[in-house]
């Protein structure tokens, strides 16, 4: 049976003591990066184990020109954290955040990079789940180590330079997962210019998301990708290849799956003075 891409709390519940279930909890604060693994010492979901993104789910020694800030993690270094975590092929992994799954997203597409399929995102945040009276815990699990064999995707991942080759083709459609003022080079609070990629169309990554916290329903998606349905193929942008990894699912509900993740993203691309650069009045 297939892998939902998105399970609820009832079925997590359902499924919590499962010999099959890995849970990993990857909250992470931008602004703070220590504020996660604070927040999961404090409490977490019974068997949840933590991922940080910039230890564990990045390569943090690698320069902003080298994949931007936040570059893919080794995948040797990043296999041996699965199998030390209890992570293989057949088990199945839930991820969950506290950031509308824009970090358990970039879990989420790390498992399908290195060809783990059974990989689902939780509905809504850990406070909803923590809110809404199910069980948590200050206890860490049991890991017992395992192994992974790793069948890299390499087509999920789109370059610079396929990007630079790319970007003006008619049958692709670059997609920038950015808050529309940073996409507009209104503002830029994290990279040192402002604007965008030329050519790309703003889908903001919050907009997968119900003001409830929920993801929207396969339809709704459907409806929001639906000028991308006919594209040879789609990629996807954002800061850093985190938060687009959001379009990335909400893509795939909604039946759109030639879609690849350019990790390196703004934060790779503005660090090169060649690059152009577009701002809404421009594009």
């Amino acid at each position: 049976m297939k892998t939902q891409d998105i399970v609820t709390k009832e079925w997590l519940h359902e499924h919590l003591y499962d010999s099959q279930i890995v849970i990993v909890d990857v909250r992470f604060d931008l602004m703070d990066e220590s504020q996660g693994r604070k927040e999961y010492a404090i409490d977490h979901i019974p068997g949840a184990i933590h991922f940080d993104l910039k230890k564990d789910l990045s390569d943090a020694t690698k320069p902003k020109q080298e994949g931007g800030r936040h570059p893919l993690p080794d995948v040797l270094s990043f296999v041996k954290l699965l199998e030390c975590s209890g992570i293989n092929e057949e088990k199945h992994v839930i991820v969950y955040d506290d950031q509308n799954g824009s970090i358990a997203g970039r879990l989420w597409w790390l498992l399908q990079y290195v060809g783990q399929q059974r990989v689902s995102i939780l509905d809504e945040n850990y406070t909803a789940w923590k809110d809404q009276g199910y069980p948590v815990t200050d206890a860490k699990p049991k890991l017992e180590a395992v192994s992974f064999t790793p069948s890299i995707q390499a087509d999920l991942v789109a370059t610079m330079e396929e990007v630079k080759q790319k970007k003006d083709l008619e049958d692709i459609c670059l997609v920038d997962a950015r808050a529309f003022e940073r996409y507009a080079g209104q503002v830029e609070p994290l990279d040192q210019q402002a604007g965008h990629i030329p050519g790309a169309l703003n889908l903001f990554w919050k907009e997968n998301i119900n003001d409830s916290g929920t993801w929207k329903t396969k339809e709704q998606l459907q409806d929001m990708y639906k000028p991308l349905k006919e594209k040879k193929e789609v990629i996807v942008y954002c800061g850093s290849g985190v938060s687009a990894t959001a379009n990335v699912i909400g893509m795939r509900q909604a039946g759109i799956n030639n879609v690849k993740l350019y990790p390196g993203s703004w934060s790779e691309w503005s660090s090169f003075e060649e690059n152009p650069v577009g701002t809404k009045d421009e594009d």
